[in-house]
């Protein structure tokens, strides 16, 4: 079936969102094991927030090497072999027996961690501009979804099976799986292949990977501002997902009932997000480029307001929290699908995966100490609700700013790309 058959597109796109769903589900569900695990290992909020900023340190590391490797070979087989060793390394975290040891190894999955560049560009070559927000909007539903399954196996499963180690068996063996669909099941296109100057073209010229071009990504202005809210903006995240759970057991006395029967609606409803904002990205965009921009600074500052009144409402008023932070899911993930999209908006196919990675690992240079940080200002102040609310609505706000500014530079940067694109297929 030819790639660009459109079954044979959201055939591509069902296998990647698996991908993306269960190995959000290996990597996130660690934050709601984390009063089971602590217990095996006698940790405090300090070593937990290590045992986290680990895996997102080697992941940010990895990032330019990901990157470069996708633009430079078939990103199938990486992205097969990224899911071989996410299934592994989760393997070798479940038999340990120490903390140091445990340390390792949870470090080790961050490996896998930095190889979503190419997935995304991968997506980028079999679906065009106006459609790609919506497409990494229903693809980054996985997060979120991963997310709620991570804690349903950990708060639920887990305590019927045997602990928290029986279900990283379950996750790492999953992995395995998604390796051999991918290999197998997912064909490599041209880079470039769905941008509208080819349309209709049955042949193309390949695109390989330049130096010259990867110089180009720290020219343009649009891509500053991009990387400085990823700096900025990935430390709520990291926050939120590693130490929500435990300020709900021990600020808002939630047990696991509680905590599943609250938090579950609020994750679906930011999975919605997701696509809302891509699909709100896409409108706008097809009628000025400043389209994803707007959608993404309107979710982050309305997310930090949203967060603010929650984690400020009494804790006997449990209806009202709820609300609040379900109000803070509907816009805490707007900007996500419109960020990548962006990149792709101003940079050429051939160093799309060198591009993203770069804004990863920039984002993640900074957010990979987010736990660590967290943890030391919970231990210094006793103050959880402090500790989440400084890092998260600081974050945001300066996210919000860097917007503003990708505001004034997006136009030019859009139209030297199609211009680019249009010189391309003229000369084919």
């Amino acid at each position: 079936m030819s790639p660009q058959n459109p079954r044979y597109r959201w055939f591509v796109i069902t296998i990647f969102f698996f991908f993306m769903l269960l190995h959000q589900t290996d990597k996130l569900m660690i934050g709601s094991l984390q009063v089971p695990i602590s217990e095996t290992f006698g940790l405090d909020d300090f070593k937990w927030g290590l045992v986290n900023s680990g895996a997102l340190i080697v992941a940010t590391l990895l990032y330019p090497l990901w990157g470069y490797l996708y633009d430079r070979y078939a990103r199938v087989k990486l992205l097969a072999l990224a899911s071989l060793i996410w299934g592994v390394t989760t393997w070798f975290s479940s038999v340990v027996r120490t903390y140091p040891a445990f340390l390792v190894t949870r470090s080790s999955t961050g490996i896998d961690d930095s190889s979503y560049p190419g997935l995304f560009t991968l997506v980028a070559d079999y679906f065009g501009p106006n459609l790609r927000g919506k497409v990494y909007g229903i693809l980054q539903l996985a997060q979120p979804l991963g997310y709620l399954i991570g804690m349903i196996l950990a708060l639920i499963v887990a305590p019927m099976i045997g602990g928290w180690r029986s279900i990283f068996y379950i996750t790492g063996s999953l992995g395995l799986v998604i390796a051999v669909l991918i290999y197998f099941g997912v064909k490599e296109v041209p880079r470039g292949k769905a941008e509208p100057e080819f349309e209709g073209m049955a042949e193309m010229t390949t695109f390989k990977f330049s130096w010259v071009e990867a110089k180009e990504i720290f020219k343009k202005k649009t891509m500053w501002f991009i990387f400085l809210q990823g700096f900025a903006g990935v430390f709520p995240w990291n926050v939120i997902t590693f130490f929500f759970f435990g300020y709900l057991m021990t600020e808002r006395g939630y047990d696991n009932n509680s905590v599943l029967v609250t938090m579950a609606p609020v994750i679906l409803i930011l999975a919605a997000g997701y696509f809302i904002g891509g699909w709100m990205g896409d409108v706008l965009f097809k009628r000025t480029n400043k389209g994803r921009i707007i959608i993404s600074s309107a979710g982050v500052i309305l997310g930090a307001v949203f967060l603010y009144f929650a984690m400020t409402t009494p804790i006997e008023n449990r209806t009202q929290f709820f609300i609040l932070m379900c109000l803070t899911a509907i816009f805490m993930p707007l900007s996500s699908a419109n960020v990548i999209a962006t990149v792709y908006d101003v940079t050429v196919p051939e160093i799309r995966s060198t591009a993203q990675a770069v804004e990863y690992f920039i984002e993640n240079s900074g957010a990979a100490l987010a736990p660590t940080l967290t943890g030391l200002i919970i231990t210094s102040t006793g103050d959880k609700t402090f500790a989440i609310l400084s890092i998260c609505i600081v974050a945001w706000a300066l996210c919000f700013f860097f917007y503003l500014g990708a505001l004034f530079t997006i136009d030019h940067d859009a139209h030297v790309l199609r211009t680019q694109m249009a010189d391309r297929a003229k000369s084919m």
